[in-house]
């Protein structure tokens, strides 16, 4: 394991993040059905995208020090990652939303202008799990391979 020790801070948001996605995976198929193409859904419980950049800064914190700048980086990347999951997507799936509406009012041709995704960013209660996940998984996962 010490060859691996360098790579933890690496390998650990890359594991916590699948590990997210797995699990926001069985939450969408318990609500929605079984099909294997929610394995890389958009949106929903959990987010992994904090629980991944919440991880990043973690593992980067616990290995480095949070006095380091790499702490700072991390934390400064998370703080525009998590902004992007939770308020940015969201303007997406509200334009995704008034442009499905009017194609619909306009009678205009549905197969010339598919359907847009309307639900594309995370709500914040979705963001405050994935950040939960995200620290706790990787505090966790560091613990067992120390």
């Amino acid at each position: 394991m010490k060859t691996l020790t360098p790579y933890l801070v690496f390998i650990l948001p890359m594991l916590v993040g699948g590990i997210t996605q797995v699990i926001k995976f069985i939450f969408y198929t318990f609500r929605h059905g079984w099909d294997f193409h929610y394995i890389m859904t958009h949106g929903h419980m959990p987010s992994a995208h904090t629980a991944f950049i919440v991880s990043v800064v973690t593992s980067v914190g616990y290995y480095d020090g949070i006095h380091s700048g790499a702490f700072a980086v991390a934390l400064a990347l998370a703080l525009i990652v998590i902004d992007d999951a939770a308020r940015l997507r969201m303007y997406m799936g509200d334009q995704g939303r008034y442009l499905n509406m009017l194609i619909r009012q306009l009678n205009i041709n549905e197969e010339q202008f598919p359907r847009l995704k309307e639900r594309v960013g995370h709500r914040i209660s979705e963001v405050i799990v994935g950040g939960f996940l995200g620290f706790f998984l990787t505090l966790l996962l560091a613990t067992l391979l120390r």
